[in-house]
């Protein structure tokens, strides 16, 4: 009996142990709930400030901080965490940035057509347009890029459409005439990611029916560009095209069609095409066409009229309290005075996120497809930063949200960007992502959250290529890669993900 006792009396100081070591993790999704929600009035704020577990209370006094303060200007009092890797420069990378400085050399640009990059190919054919311009050889070398622009696949040292669509661009400034009789063929090639380059090139000819064809695309990209060409050359001459436009699916296109009708004669059918595109756009429940939306109800504010007001104050009604407030304010403007009603979308906090906050480890493969030259890159999450983001990209992760789509950013001295449903920066995952400033800076290597402004979180990823430690400020790291840098320095634009696996930390 004393033995037994004995073993009693070990066992419970033992669990008592294990209890004083372990957190609080049911209060510990309660802090990271109240921070995801941006609600300072939760008491699990107060009562993880209050906690004895030091983890617990970091946490807590973190939230608060993030939640009162969208800059955290405070952040560098929370402690330092772990740095991510050092990598350095490729060499290919120093040559890239020298040719900045070179531009007006047409031999250097010549030259740099051939180096062993194609970064630096492709950056020199697009610096030595107007410095080559009638220059034989170049004109030469860019032809014999322009064959190339039936190619789908490349290898990993190689390119596919690449090289033809710069090629275009650059000789519509170095030989006009050559890129005039090849423009029709680019406008009409399989590929969006061609036949937008053919629109910047129509752009830069002055080409306006090619542009008015390029608007009409069925790919909002192309017309999203298009657009923007016809805007600055015909002004308000396709505002036709331009309202036709605003019915596009693609958030991109709606709001380069409502910039492109600032200013514009008002007029019946105009007016109906913004408020129904308005009304659209609130049905679709994105939270990430805020900007397409905005520019919509910007041009409504422009030319609004008093039949409108009551359209503007069901408007006024919306998932999104920035566009709810602009609706009010054209209604109230109107004469019928309106309070906005905000109703945000409720989201549960992702299942990994606790566990990510309190220090496991989680890294998830990235595979590019065989076509987009293959290979891999590792990234390892930083739950010790941004534990609710890398949680809900884990989420997206394992549904497969970003297998088969593409890098649609390439800047090669800064980052590349993706995936996105739509190629583009205005397309994003429905739902925002709130921001996680913290600590850890934006060096060669870690990966951020893509915003438009803070708590806009796109679920779009972009890796550091180099350092921009001035991306810290606004942008949240999320992870940092592990294994194959190299090949994210590889990826070209239209690079296609196959798919991103988890591949430890489950």
């Amino acid at each position: 009996m004393i033995r037994q006792a004995f073993l009693l009396s070990v066992f419970a100081a033992s669990a008592l142990s294990a209890q004083e070591s372990s957190p609080d993790t049911a209060l510990v999704r309660r802090i990271l709930a109240a921070e995801d929600r941006r609600d300072t009035t939760d008491r699990s704020l107060t009562e993880g400030v209050a906690s004895r577990d030091p983890r617990v209370a970091q946490l807590a006094r973190r939230a608060l901080a993030r939640i009162r303060d969208p800059r955290f200007t405070a952040r560098d009092s929370m402690g330092a965490l772990p740095a991510p890797p050092a990598y350095s420069d490729p060499a290919w990378r120093l040559r890239y940035r020298a040719l900045a400085t070179r531009n007006a050399d047409c031999g250097a640009m010549r030259a740099a057509l051939t180096d062993s990059s194609w970064h630096v190919r492709l950056r020199a054919a697009d610096l030595a347009g107007t410095a080559c311009r009638g220059d034989a050889d170049f004109t030469t070398a860019m032809r014999v890029w322009l064959a190339t622009s039936a190619r789908s696949t490349r290898t990993r040292d190689g390119a596919a459409w690449q090289p033809a669509a710069h090629a275009l661009v650059a000789l519509s400034r170095a030989a006009p005439e050559i890129a005039r009789s090849e423009l029709p063929t680019f406008v009409r090639h399989d590929a969006h990611w061609v036949r937008v380059y053919a629109a910047r090139a129509a752009a830069v000819l002055a080409d306006t029916q090619s542009l008015r064809a390029l608007a009409r695309d069925h790919n909002d990209n192309v017309k999203e560009a298009a657009i923007d060409a016809l805007a600055r050359l015909s002004a308000h001459t396709d505002d036709s095209l331009y309202i036709a436009a605003l019915q596009a699916t693609g958030y991109q296109a709606v709001r380069s069609a409502a910039l492109a009708l600032k200013g514009a004669t008002p007029t019946r059918p105009m007016r109906h095409a913004f408020v129904t595109a308005a009304q659209r756009l609130r049905v679709d429940s994105s939270e990430t066409s805020r900007d397409a939306r905005t520019e919509v109800m910007a041009r409504i504010a422009e030319m609004a009229d008093a039949q409108m007001a009551a359209h503007m104050a069901t408007l006024a009604t919306d998932f999104d309290c920035v566009v709810a407030a602009k609706a009010a304010d054209i209604a109230t403007t109107l004469g019928t005075p309106t309070t906005p009603e905000c109703r945000p979308v409720t989201r549960e906090l992702p299942a990994a996120a606790v566990r990510l906050a309190l220090g496991a480890e989680v890294r998830v493969r990235v595979v590019m497809a065989a076509r987009s030259g293959g290979g891999s890159f590792v990234v390892r999450l930083r739950g010790d930063v941004a534990p609710i983001m890398a949680a809900r990209i884990l989420a997206l992760v394992k549904s497969g949200y970003y297998d088969r789509q593409a890098w649609h950013r390439v800047e090669p001295n800064f980052v590349i960007q993706g995936p996105s449903p739509g190629d583009n920066e205005y397309v994003g995952h429905r739902r925002f992502l709130r921001d996680e400033l913290g600590t850890v800076p934006h060096v060669r290597g870690t990966v951020g959250m893509s915003t438009r402004g803070h708590d806009t979180g796109d679920a779009q990823w972009f890796v550091n290529l180099k350092d921009n430690l001035n991306l810290g400020r606004d942008y949240t790291v999320f992870g940092e890669i592990v294994e194959g840098i190299e090949v994210a320095d590889g990826v070209l634009e239209g690079d296609v993900i196959e798919r991103i696996e988890v591949v430890s930390g489950r």
